[in-house]
């Protein structure tokens, strides 16, 4: 695997994908998940826009970016090929170029953000919780979940989470299982939850989605 240093991968193939994707699909099986209902959403905040079809030849279907206008970028060059989702901290200043351009946004946390959403509608929007309760971190507070979605203007069909960096994935499922009870007493299907480090934890406690990066991608690309 190679990469900048900005840690961009590089030289990914499409075989190198397919064979990531599938380790992934077993690992979610091995969790109890069903590796046809849990959507594995390629983060590629570090993948470079002539590197996506690597991506799309080796079985990704759906990607997730961080930054408004590298997804516009992105989606100019290979929009058709994928189903857009946005999974980075939302600025309520870029909504309007985000929101009629993905399937979801997986990070509304700000009331601000709400209001601009009133002004320019998103097809559907996942709410980010802060279960840990983090100093300084994105997300609704869970007491405050239930004002949230009573105020959002367009379909909110589920919640996110961010949760703390750990030395070990099991420290997270207390926060994973809390999210999935909000979800659950709000009536709320989506559960975006797990990352590379923990997403075997994440699916054990009922993720629907999980955003993956650098599993997909080590050991990907071709020999220097």
């Amino acid at each position: 695997m190679s990469t900048t240093n900005r840690r961009e991968f590089t030289g990914l193939r499409a075989e190198g994908i397919a064979a990531n994707l599938a380790r992934v699909r077993e690992r979610i099986a091995g969790a109890g998940g069903d590796p046809a209902v849990v959507e594995i959403c390629a983060a590629v905040k570090y993948v470079a826009a002539g590197e996506l079809p690597a991506l799309a030849d080796g079985g990704i279907e759906l990607v997730g970016e961080n930054r408004a206008q590298h997804l516009a970028a992105k989606q100019a060059e290979h929009g058709d090929r994928f189903v857009w989702d946005f999974i980075g901290a939302l600025q309520s200043r870029k909504v309007r170029e985000i929101a009629g351009a993905v399937r979801l946004i997986h990070s509304v946390a700000s009331d601000s953000a709400l209001r601009r959403l009133e002004q320019h509608p998103a097809s559907e929007i996942l709410i980010e919780v802060n279960v840990a309760g983090e100093a300084g971190k994105a997300g609704i507070a869970p007491a405050g979940l239930a004002d949230f979605v009573a105020g959002a203007p367009v379909a909110v069909t589920g919640l996110m989470t961010m949760p703390p960096a750990v030395a070990r994935p099991d420290d997270n499922r207390r926060h994973f299982a809390r999210l999935a009870e909000l979800a659950a007493e709000h009536g709320l299907a989506r559960l975006s939850m797990g990352t590379t480090q923990d997403f075997e934890v994440a699916v054990a406690e009922g993720a629907t989605i999980v955003r993956l990066g650098s599993v997909l991608y080590e050991g990907a690309s071709a020999p220097s």
